[in-house]
């Protein structure tokens, strides 16, 4: 699964040209977004995406932290129709707009969801990761690592006994999993502009992974250590 958005400068290009140089090889989940406060530049946005990225079309196209997000949804909805689309989704980030999310989320037919949820910022627990397990929408999680500021403040701590029991070898491996192991998320989008931490990352998604007990510990431990 790769995600990417206009916002975030020539990632789509380097996307594409990385799956060029791949031979576009099967299995890829290709998810973009619209981030346009413009309604009638959403479907231009969107087929410039797709050029970029060189695909025939997207699994998944969100609406980028709700901007524009009612005209938005109204063109996904019928590209999904069309067939043009599989999912459509909307996103948030660093707890905004909750409020808002929430509510659009219990009426809208949306597929899938992205929000930050982390071993701090938990306030999607209570909220929005229900909702998304009532109404059968998958979940995306950003920002696991609070852009890199909490694996900064953990790196000069070693990892506790814990660590080892379900297979991590450095804090973004327990922070992954202690995401990836709530039974409402789908998965998480860690960004990165480091070959060695893509490897190190994906080896978070290996079993075993902690249960709700050694969860409750994980939390205490790195409150207490930052």
């Amino acid at each position: 699964m790769i995600d990417s958005s206009p916002m975030y400068g020539s990632s789509r290009a380097v996307v594409g040209r990385g799956l060029s140089r791949l031979g576009h090889p099967d299995g890829l989940f290709s998810a973009d977004k619209v981030w346009t406060p413009f309604a009638a530049a959403g479907p231009a946005q969107v087929e410039e995406s797709r050029r970029l990225w060189g695909v025939n079309r997207f699994d998944l196209l969100q609406v980028h932290n709700l901007l524009g997000w009612e005209k938005h949804l109204q063109t996904l909805a019928a590209m999904k129709a069309e067939g043009r689309l599989r999912y459509v989704g909307i996103t948030t980030s660093e707890g905004r707009r909750h409020d808002e999310f929430e509510r659009i989320m219990q009426r809208e037919p949306l597929d899938f969801v992205q929000f930050t949820y982390n071993v701090l910022d938990r306030e999607a627990e209570a909220r929005l990761l229900p909702v998304a397990r009532d109404r059968g929408i998958a979940v995306i999680v950003n920002r696991p690592f609070r852009q890199g500021a909490l694996t900064a403040a953990l790196e000069p701590h070693p990892l506790p006994g814990w660590a080892a029991d379900i297979g991590c070898e450095s804090w973004a491996q327990a922070l992954l999993k202690f995401i990836v192991s709530h039974p409402d998320v789908t998965c998480a989008i860690p960004a990165t502009r480091r070959v060695d931490h893509i490897r190190e990352n994906m080896a978070a998604a290996r079993e075993p992974l902690p249960d709700p007990g050694l969860r409750r510990r994980m939390i205490a431990d790195v409150e207490r250590l930052v």
